[in-house]
């Protein structure tokens, strides 16, 4: 998931790890990818000839879609962060603060901007909405309870937000128990609530990944060609395997691709080094967040020009490249102006006032 002072930074020393920030930049990537495939479908995914999504091979098709598991992949990563971040913060009050901060402005302003305009767009449920159903759906998403309420989810991606909050909360009430108050007993109940969650929402699993990782020291040294070829292979698996078996299966590649990914050297971490893949990442949130918002016109654009009898190769071309561009420059945009000078300016109204003028700002 995870402003232009908020790097990736591991559990020791708070050390930058650039191969972390490339593979957010894969993870946001690979999910506009799957949205390069199941936007154009128009809502109908298993419907044959839906949309403007030209006739490709339905393996291709598989691919593309399957690129929406780049969310486990973020939990990875918040999984490794989250823990070095509460340490050295040492303040579940400021702890907290940070992930505020560093999560809700961008949300809140899309969120405000989707109730805005989506009833002028007719976007989804907004459809014949009454202004009870508004209100109710509004205060639910807003506070990450639209699953538990059984109600729409407004925002395409934020549903892994509530994941997200989730974890920080969970990990932070463990925290307390055994580390501050170094109580087992009071941690036991924590321990079962995992368990059941893992158990419904089994995807939450690749959280514990992130943490194992973050308490050893294994790290998984495949270097060279031979490394990058390990590494890509157990990307493809880890992918594969979420599609086509139970989630928990996925955790074998996960384990090994995020093994690699951390050790220096490795060949997959080298890949990840490069420029693209780390400005992409250091936007990626912004990426993540904003590119539902950027393609949906473009989607209704394609959506009506097909039924015209527009050629379905050049919309979809189209969707691809100008929406790509599109995404990029809003991402760019959106990260500069709310993650960096947004986010400066709300932390130095209330850092002070909530933790007194010597409160460090936090990294992480």
């Amino acid at each position: 998931m995870s402003s232009q002072n908020e790097k990736t930074y591991a559990e020791s020393g708070g050390a930058f790890v650039a191969s972390i920030q490339g593979l957010r930049g894969i993870a946001a990537l690979t999910v506009l990818i799957c949205h390069f495939r199941d936007m154009p479908k128009g809502g109908m995914p298993d419907v044959p000839g839906a949309g403007f999504l030209p006739p490709i091979w339905p393996w291709l098709q598989a691919v593309l879609n399957s690129g929406g598991h780049g969310v486990e992949l973020f939990f990875m990563i918040s999984g490794f962060l989250i823990p070095a971040s509460l340490v050295r913060h040492a303040s579940i009050g400021k702890f907290i603060y940070d992930r505020v901060l560093r999560i809700m402005p961008l949300f809140v302003i899309l969120h405000l901007t989707l109730f805005l305009v989506g009833p002028f767009v007719g976007y989804k449920f907004f459809r014949g909405l009454d202004l009870p159903g508004y209100v109710e759906i509004f205060i639910a998403n807003l506070f990450f309870l639209q699953n538990a309420l059984g109600l729409p989810i407004a925002q395409q991606n934020a549903w892994t937000l509530t994941y997200e909050w989730a974890f920080y909360i969970w990990f932070a009430l463990t925290f307390c128990a055994v580390i501050q108050l170094k109580n087992w007993w009071l941690a036991a109940p924590m321990m079962v609530v995992a368990v059941i969650c893992l158990l419904h929402f089994p995807i939450a699993a690749f959280f514990g990944i992130g943490m194992l990782f973050s308490a050893t020291n294994i790290r998984i040294p495949a270097s060279g060609p031979l490394g990058l070829a390990a590494g890509l292979i157990c990307f493809a698996a880890m992918y594969a395997a979420l599609d086509l078996f139970h989630p928990f299966v996925s955790l074998v590649p996960g384990f090994l691709l995020f093994g690699m990914v951390l050790a220096p050297g490795s060949g997959v971490s080298g890949i990840l080094k490069a420029q693209p893949l780390q400005y992409l990442g250091k936007i990626s949130y912004s990426f993540y967040l904003v590119h539902p918002f950027m393609l949906f016109p473009l989607q209704m654009m394609g959506l009506k020009l097909v039924e015209r009898g527009y050629d379905r190769w050049v919309l979809w071309s189209g969707f691809v490249i100008i929406g790509t561009m599109l995404v990029l420059i809003a991402s760019a945009m959106s990260y500069e102006l709310i993650e960096v000078r947004f986010r400066r300016l709300i932390d130095s109204t209330f850092r002070s006032a909530l933790f007194g003028k010597r409160a460090e700002r936090s990294p992480a």
